[in-house]
C-alpha cells in the first residue's frame, strides 16, 4: 500500500447563488488528501496517514475517503476543528486563505505516529503539513522511523507564507530530501529551495547529490521533466484541455505517477535507482495525463481509471 501522510482539509470554493451572490461551498480536498483520493480512484492500492476531526467536516474527509476506496486505518481522529482552505480564483488558477490553527491535522506530534507500518510498501510526504508545526515535525518524526526500507516521494509544494521559521523549515525538509527517493517539486519550489541565477538544469544536481534517485520538475503549460541520478533525463509535454481550474492539478500527477511506477513493479528503492529514462517517462505521462482531467473540471476532483 503507498500511504499518503499529510493534510486533509476542506477546500472553500466561490460559488454563485441562487442570489447572484457569491458563496462557498466546501469540497473535500488538501494535497496529500487529493493524492490518496486520485490513487485510490486509480485502482493503486492507498492509504491516508492524517489527523480528522470528528466535526461535520472531518465525516466528510472520511466519507470522501472510504468513496474513493482509500485505506482510513491510520486516520488518527479528535475533536479539534477541521482545517478550512477559502480559495479565490483568477483566470482558472487559486490562491487560498487558510484557518488552520489548533487544527486536527496540524496538532499530529511525533509521538501519534505509529510504530508499525507492515501493509505499506511506500509513503508520501507533502503540503502545508511540512511546514506547519507540530505536525511537520510529526510528519519527519515518522519518515526517519519508517523511511529506510520502503521507497518515498516528497513533494514539499512550497507555500512562503506558512513557513514562520525558515532556518526550521529548511533544515527538516533537506533532512527529508535526504532520506527520499523521488523528489517532485514544480519550478517556483526549486528557485526557493536553491535561490539563485542558475537554470533548472543546474539546480536539480544539487538535489540529486542530496540523495534522491529521481527529481521530478513541473513547469505549469511548458509540461514537466523527469531527472535521474546517472545524469539522464526525460520531458513530458502537458495535454492540451480547457482549463477550469487548477485546484489539484500538482496532487492528482502525483499520483498517476505514483499509481504507474507501482503498476509496473518500478515503486522500490531499488526499481527506483535502477529506473530507465523509458521507464520514468511512461510514469510521468500518466501524471500528465491523470492532471488534464482535474484541470478540465472544477475543484480537486480526479478521474477514474475507466475516465481515462
Amino acid at each position: 500500500m503507498i500511504l499518503c501522510c499529510g493534510e486533509a482539509l476542506i477546500d472553500m470554493i466561490p460559488t454563485p447563488t441562487v442570489s447572484g451572490e457569491e458563496g462557498f461551498v466546501p469540497h473535500s480536498g488538501g494535497a496529500v488528501f487529493n493524492t490518496a483520493i486520485a490513487l485510490g480512484r486509480l485502482g493503486a492500492p492507498a492509504g491516508l496517514l492524517t489527523g480528522l476531526s470528528s466535526d461535520m467536516f472531518g465525516e466528510q474527509l472520511a466519507d470522501a475517503l472510504q468513496a474513493s476506496h482509500v485505506d482510513g486505518s491510520h486516520v488518527i481522529r479528535s475533536d479539534r476543528p477541521t482545517t478550512l482552505a477559502f480559495v479565490q480564483l483568477k483566470d482558472g488558477h487559486a490562491t487560498y486563505s487558510f484557518m488552520d490553527e489548533n487544527s486536527a491535522g496540524r496538532m499530529l506530534m511525533p509521538e501519534d505516529m505509529p510504530s508499525q507500518l507492515p501493509a505499506v510498501s511506500a509513503l508520501y510526504f507533502g503540503g502545508i503539513s511540512l511546514a506547519c508545526e507540530p505536525c511537520a515535525d510529526a510528519y519527519a518524526a515518522l519518515l526517519a522511523r519508517h523511511g529506510a526500507d520502503r521507497a518515498v516521494m516528497i513533494d514539499p509544494n512550497i507555500r512562503p507564507d506558512f513557513i514562520k521559521d525558515q532556518t526550521r523549515y529548511r533544515t527538516r525538509l533537506n533532512r527529508m530530501v535526504a532520506q527520499a527517493d523521488i523528489v517532485k517539486v514544480s519550478d517556483e519550489d526549486l528557485d526557493w529551495i536553491v535561490p539563485g541565477p542558475e537554470t533548472i538544469g543546474q539546480k536539480v544536481p544539487l538535489l540529486l547529490q542530496a540523495g534522491p534517485a529521481v527529481v521530478i520538475v513541473t513547469r505549469g503549460r511548458d509540461g514537466a521533466s523527469g531527472y535521474l541520478a546517472d545524469g539522464s533525463e526525460t520531458s513530458v509535454p502537458v495535454q492540451p484541455v480547457e482549463v477550469v481550474d487548477t485546484v489539484g492539478a500538482g496532487d492528482t500527477f502525483n499520483a498517476g505517477v505514483l499509481a504507474q511506477l507501482e503498476r509496473d513493479g518500478h515503486l522500490s528503492k531499488a526499481a527506483l535507482r535502477a529506473l530507465t529514462p523509458d521507464q520514468l517517462r511512461t510514469a510521468l505521462s500518466k501524471g500528465a495525463e491523470v492532471a488534464a482531467v482535474t484541470v478540465s473540471r472544477a475543484g480537486a476532483n480526479p478521474p477514474w481509471a475507466h475516465e481515462l
